[in-house]
């Protein structure tokens, strides 16, 4: 910024307060032309149809994957068969996989007008997911939540299309509750319901009725599903948040979806109960907590829900305690200005808190407010400048120069963990590759024969170091709910930079 902070007006604690920001942690202006955002954004949605599972539609744009897993869900008489593979392996997780279809629902609700051509494309994407959800969910008090022993899958390397691993199929009952995985499969299809309200009423209404049965099963039969299901969840997804998060996000999108007044009181019931104030600056697969505040929020600062404002509250301490500078310990930043949390797959946090930022920064200035940080104030502004700086970041604005988003830019990751990403495609080489024949293409140095356009990997260390390394699997494999959110976060800035 050109202007000295003694510039500043003395009746402007705002401007003085964002510009102390901006020098604790200063945004490298990127232009338009450095970044192209419409690009990526594209890029960002086609990953999706590369992680696809079962029979791929006619309209499939990416041509080295086949169909896989077609028997699914038949050892237990069921129709599990579509969906998504969570990561660079072939179990289908639901819990990760109703998150991701949870945010990109949120996407599409907050910034499909922002889309354009990629909207359609996004919306497939959703239904993909919803589609296979319902599977799931077809039995009246049972949900289907992980097809494929990932221990069996994690001892081979071999393409989707070659599967000889064990496809169980894992369920939660009344006696063998899941109150986790079955509430946010609740918000995936609830969020999902407002995404077809106006495109397919039909659908929409049968997305909306399952989400409120499937929600009153998490409810009534409460506990979490790493309990009922330990020694297959864990330590794959395994719930170490608990389940009470995923109840209040449940409800909070069945509020926004059917706006009855019972899930309204529900929420006022347990917020506490429930713990909506706890870990705030947590958002993922696993603790939705930033991500209820914020969602809850916007109908407090749309001056319509004056009784919800304590998770208002809550959403501005998450923001105070994410922003560079006043950050809570459990928040750091590399040296490159990385949002950074302990544990594997680091660009999870940064997509998903990029997000919340992004959107809260709309609520709030079409509230045309600020949020306090103490005796600080940090203006809507300030918020997408820092969502925006991570995107950077992510396509290619650090320290290695390097674009974490595979086929974007002039260098990216060439040797991530996907499996297959990293075998020869079936049109390649049609004969079977075993379980263990794979290894030697996990351990090739050589860069993976199949461009997995817009995966989004882990990233890099705390200190903006990347191993483009197929075995260091927490930095370079992707993930669906990786991607999930910056879908929304690179709709946004492709209309607006």
């Amino acid at each position: 910024m050109a202007r000295n902070i003694h510039s500043f007006p003395e009746n402007a604690p705002l401007l003085r307060a964002v510009f102390f920001l901006f020098l604790l942690f200063p945004l490298r202006p990127i232009s338009a032309s450095q970044n192209d955002y419409h690009r990526a954004l594209h890029m960002s949605i086609l990953f999706f149809e590369g992680q696809r599972s079962g029979r791929l539609p006619p309209d499939q744009r990416v041509k080295w994957r086949r169909d896989s897993a077609l028997h699914d869900g038949a050892t237990s008489g069921v129709d599990l068969t579509g969906g998504y593979y969570d990561a660079g392996d072939n179990v289908k997780f639901g819990f990760p996989m109703a998150f991701t279809t949870t945010m990109l629902s949120w996407s599409i609700i907050d910034f499909g007008k922002n889309m354009g051509p990629e909207l359609k494309y996004a919306i497939k994407a959703v239904k993909w997911g919803t589609d296979y959800l319902l599977k799931a969910t077809a039995k009246p008090g049972v949900v289907y939540v992980q097809v494929g022993d990932a221990f069996s899958d994690h001892n081979c390397w071999e393409r989707p299309e070659d599967m000889d691993t064990l496809r169980t199929a894992y369920k939660i009952d009344v006696y063998h509750p899941g109150s986790d995985v079955a509430g946010e499969t609740a918000a995936a299809l609830a969020a999902a319901s407002i995404v077809f309200r106006s495109r397919d009423p039909r659908y929409s209404r049968l997305l909306l009725s399952r989400a409120i049965e499937v929600f009153e099963f998490a409810d009534r039969h409460r506990g979490a599903y790493s309990s009922s299901l330990h020694h297959v969840v864990c330590p794959f997804y395994c719930d170490v948040n608990g389940y009470q998060d995923e109840l209040l996000w449940g409800a909070a999108w069945l509020h926004k979806a059917s706006r009855r007044r019972e899930y309204r009181e529900y929420i006022l019931r347990n917020e506490v109960v429930l713990h909506a104030g706890d870990t705030i600056n947590e958002f993922g697969w696993d603790n939705k907590h930033a991500g209820i505040n914020v969602l809850i929020s916007k109908e407090v600062l749309m001056g319509k829900a004056d009784y919800f404002e304590s998770f208002k509250q809550n959403a501005d301490g998450f923001i105070c305690s994410i922003l560079p500078g006043i950050s809570h310990p459990q928040v750091q930043y590399s040296p490159g200005g990385l949002i950074f949390k302990a544990g594997g797959s680091n660009m999870q946090h940064v997509t998903s808190l990029s997000f919340l930022l992004l959107a809260y920064s709309n609520y709030v200035s079409h509230a045309n407010k600020v949020v306090p940080c103490g005796s600080r104030s940090a203006s809507p502004n300030l918020l997408r400048q820092l969502a925006k700086h991570q995107v950077d970041y992510i396509l290619g604005d650090n320290p290695v120069g390097m674009s974490y988003m595979v086929g974007y830019g002039a260098r990216y990751p060439q040797r991530i963990h996907h499996r297959g990403s990293s075998l020869p495609s079936v049109q390649a080489h049609p004969a079977h590759i075993g379980c263990k024949a794979g290894s030697q293409y996990f351990l090739s140095p050589n860069p993976n024969p199949n461009v997995h356009v817009g995966a989004v990997v882990g990233g890099p260390n705390v200190t903006d170091a990347f191993p483009d390394s197929r075995p260091y699997f927490q930095e370079s494999e992707p993930t669906t709910y990786i991607n999930a959110p910056l879908v929304g976060l690179l709709a946004y800035f492709s209309a607006h930079y």
